[in-house]
């Protein structure tokens, strides 16, 4: 503990440093230099380090990562990244932000649930639940996708539609079962051929893909989530590192990706590319869609300040993931940073990632 309690102090201090007047490539190196610090001390075991600010990239791979492709398990990037294969089916017409879930979705009924939009879900205003009660029985048993959307089509809700925020990952499941009915595709394929194939993703699936588990970077899980098993050796088997977690691809955090990928994601809303998404949907999506009070959601993506690191604009847009993932792009420096790591988010604070991104930021302005 005491030894963890430094690591937290020196890297916290490191950041309250000047930012050095030399070349941008040098001031990306002081944000790495608090990566390099945590995994030589044994913090973190892997982390890798992307940044793009107009025509100038910058990589950097950490700890025991031999290659800068290496595949991290995103966590709640994947949300993001699964909404946009949805909003391909929004570009041609197949449903409306409007629309009723239940539309799609007809067991989705009762007790408030007829009321439920397929905004409310994209912008965590459903009143769902993040995770089910029943999240870890589920995982112990390892049940598929289609027994986690029977469960939440059933739990109830918290809250009327639209009058409050909560953070929902089922929200996200029920979403992307609609993107399955519409398309007729399971949302493994449908992801990895919307977007990943487009964008040239090369490193990327949701689930396994055409990868092999040891191909993919460990999570250090004895610091996980308490719905990722959080360390129980028990847990094994269900775990952020499991076979089962790893191959069932879950759209609400079972995505994995290098640095480099996620950047090239990032960057087809940076600029609207039109490459996925059409450029009008890209901008809706990064665009805040929750009303006065509200946590500020654009369409899967987090938006504003909050979404970056202090001193991004506005206009920024991206996503964490519990993993110890973080991504995101600012439109006002035209960035975009994305900072991977095996060390659970939850595990420390302040993380290694955010005080890296902040350097980041600070670097850029």
């Amino acid at each position: 503990m005491k030894r963890r309690t430094f690591v937290q102090w020196s890297l916290a201090t490191a950041l309250g440093a000047p930012v050095s007047a030399a070349s941008q490539s040098q001031r990306f190196d002081e944000a790495a230099e608090i990566l390099e610090k945590a995994t030589g001390s044994g913090q973190i075991s892997s982390a890798t380090m992307y940044v793009k600010q107009k025509e100038t990239s910058y990589s950097r791979r950490f700890g025991k990562l031999a290659s800068d492709q290496a595949m991290f398990l995103l966590g709640s990037i994947t949300k993001p990244i699964c909404v946009t294969a949805l909003m391909t089916l929004f570009d041609r017409g197949e449903f409306k932000l409007a629309d009723r879930v239940q539309k799609y979705l007809p067991q989705f009924q009762g007790a408030g649930r007829d009321q439920v939009t397929m905004e409310h879900l994209l912008t965590h205003v459903s009143g769902l639940p993040d995770q089910l009660p029943e999240n870890n029985a589920l995982r112990r048993q390892h049940a598929g996708l289609p027994e986690f959307v029977d469960q939440a089509l059933r739990t109830p809700l918290k809250f009327a539609p639209g009058t409050r925020y909560q953070y929902s990952s089922m929200g996200i499941l029920l979403a992307t079962e609609v993107a399955r009915v519409i398309s007729g595709k399971a949302i493994l394929e449908f992801v990895n051929r919307s977007v990943f194939e487009r964008l040239g993703m090369k490193h990327s699936a949701l689930g396994l893909g055409a990868f092999t588990l040891d191909e993919f970077v460990p999570c250090q899980t004895e610091f996980a989530a308490p719905e990722a098993g959080a360390g129980d050796p028990a847990a094994k088997d269900w775990d952020w590192n499991s076979r089962y977690w790893r191959s069932l691809g879950a759209p609400w955090g079972g995505a994995h990706a290098s640095a480099a990928d996620l950047a090239l994601f990032l960057s087809e809303f940076l600029g609207a590319q039109g490459q996925v998404v059409q450029p009008e949907t890209a901008r809706l999506m990064v665009t805040n869609r929750n009303g006065a009070g509200l946590t500020p959601r654009g369409l899967g993506f987090d938006v504003g300040p909050t979404a970056g690191s202090p001193g991004c604009s506005e206009r920024t847009f991206g996503h964490t993931g519990s993993t110890g993932t973080l991504a995101w792009a600012d439109p006002a420096t035209d960035t975009v940073c994305v900072i991977l790591t095996s060390l659970p988010g939850g595990a420390v604070q302040p993380h290694p990632r955010g005080l890296a991104s902040a350097r980041v930021a600070a670097a850029v302005q």
